[in-house]
Formats: structure tokens, sequence, C-alpha cells
């Protein structure tokens, strides 16, 4: 190999490398800034390979999409001085690189402001609200009034908010627990009313329906008696007027119903005169057999 052939080799080497060094391929979920000495100097939002001057330049790319970030556990105070444990998160998007590179440079630089903005904010709209509005419709002005108030302060980073939401929203433990008892003591002094009611209308009910019992009762034993008497005054007379058109025969009929009354019991022993007026139809019957 002569010298010229080395030195072809030697430039064609320099020419790949100083090619591999100047072109760099952006896909749609991507943006770039280019810096010249650490200096920013274009930005570039459309996707495909694109050029920079090797080693005087260099591109950072950042993401397009939408990225989350997790707020940490903090302690905040409502208006009604309810102390809440708060958990929230929120979505942005890096706009403009430029500003947010030379304000953050990375997203670990915007996490640590970002956060701050965030904890600020929460404290701020939610130390304006109670919490019956954290736990009601009212919540979604509340977010609202949050992201608008995070939105305000972090527009010099370069980025869009997308969202701000409390994914968690409880009372401290101690509160839980003393919150609960309360509850509780609350539902047992509302059974206990339940119940004192409850049993107040059954001994109601049921002094009422002993009260209707006695009226039925009494209405029934009337009605008998009514009727009883009406029929033994009924019968009285069909007995008067039998015994007045044939006495004879109504006089051997309460015999036949005094022999009835006394003899039914098989075991009854009567000590008395053959001749006693008692057995008169039974002395005249044996008589006529005679």
């Amino acid at each position: 190999m002569n010298n010229r052939t080395k030195h072809i080799l030697i430039v064609a080497t320099i020419a790949v490398i100083l090619f591999a060094s100047s072109i760099f391929t952006i896909d749609q979920r991507q943006q770039a800034l280019i810096l010249q000495f650490g200096e920013p100097i274009r930005v570039i939002n459309t996707p495909g390979i694109k050029f920079k001057i090797p080693f005087l330049q260099n591109a950072v790319i950042f993401d397009k999409r939408i990225i989350d970030l997790a707020i940490s556990e903090q302690e905040v105070i409502a208006s009604d001085q309810k102390r809440l444990i708060i958990n929230a998160f929120a979505k942005y998007q890096i706009t403009d690189p430029l500003k947010f590179y030379t304000s953050v440079a990375t997203q670990q630089g915007l996490s640590s402001k970002l956060s701050g903005i965030i904890d600020s904010s929460l404290r701020q709209v939610i130390g304006e609200a109670t919490l019956n509005e954290l736990l009601t419709e009212n919540r979604a002005k509340i977010m609202q009034d949050i992201k608008d108030a995070v939105s305000n302060s972090s527009e010099i980073f370069g980025i869009k908010i997308v969202d701000v939401r409390i994914m968690r929203a409880d009372l401290p433990q101690e509160n839980s627990d003393a919150i609960f008892a309360r509850m509780q003591t609350e539902r047992e002094k509302e059974a206990r009313e339940i119940r004192a009611n409850g049993a107040e209308e059954g001994d109601r009910i049921r002094a009422e329906a002993d009260k209707q019992r006695t009226i039925i009762i009494a209405e029934a034993k009337k009605t008998a008696d009514l009727t009883r008497g009406e029929g033994d005054a009924t019968s009285i007379k069909i007995f008067a007027d039998s015994y007045g058109k044939d006495p004879d025969f109504a006089e051997f009929y309460r015999s036949m119903s005094a022999y009835k009354e006394v003899l039914k019991n098989e075991k009854t022993k009567m000590v008395i005169s053959p001749d006693n007026e008692f057995f008169r139809y039974m002395n005249t019957s044996s008589s006529s057999k005679n």
C-alpha cells in the first residue's frame, strides 16, 4: 500500500467520523436543542434526520410527551383547621426547550422546583377550603384553582401544566381514630334512640290491641247475653204457651227433664220413698203396666 492510498483511507475515515458526529435522528416524540460551546443556538421541533457541526455543537434531546411527576406526601391544614395528609401528582409537557434548558436544564432539576411550587399552591388553595368542600362536588373547582396557580408559577420553566390531581386526602391517624370513635358513639346513641322509640311504639300498639280486645270481648259478651236473654224469654214464652194449652203434658215434660238432670250420672244414688211425688209419673207408668 503506497502513501497516496494511506492518505485516502485516513481522509475517508476522518470524513466518516465527522459525518457520523454531525448526524442525529429525532422521532415524533422528541424535540432537540442545539448547543454550541454550551450555549443554545437553535431548537428543533420536527422529526427526521438532522445535522450539527461535529465537535463544536451537541444536541440535547427533550421529550415531547406528557410527563408525570409524583408529589411526596405532605400535611396541609384546611381553613376549618382540619389537618390533612395529601398525596398529589402533576402532569406537564415541555413546550419551550430553550427556556426549559436555561431555567432547569434537566427533568431532575425541574422536579425539585416544580414540587416546591405544587406544595405551595396546595397549601394556599386548600388553606382557603374546608374539609367538606374537598369531599363534595367543590373538589373539581379546588383542583382547577390549584392547577391555575401551578401553571402561573411554572411558565418560566417553558412547560405546560396539563393537570394537577389529589390522589388521596386523609386525616392523620390520631384524627381518624378520634373521628371513628365519635362516629361510633353517635351511631350507638342513634341506635339506642331507635330502639327506645321502637319499644315505645311497641307498647303503644300492644296497649291499643289490648284495648280493642277488651272492647271486642265486652261487645261479644253483651251480644251473647242479649241473645241468651232473648232465647230464654222465647223459651219461657213457648213453655208458658205450651203449659196453657196442655198442663198435663207440661208437667210430664218438666218431670222428665228433672229425671234426666238428676240421673245423668250413673253413680248417682237416691234414698227416697217410692211413693214420693218425684216418682209420680214412674209409679203411674208401673200401675198402667200392671
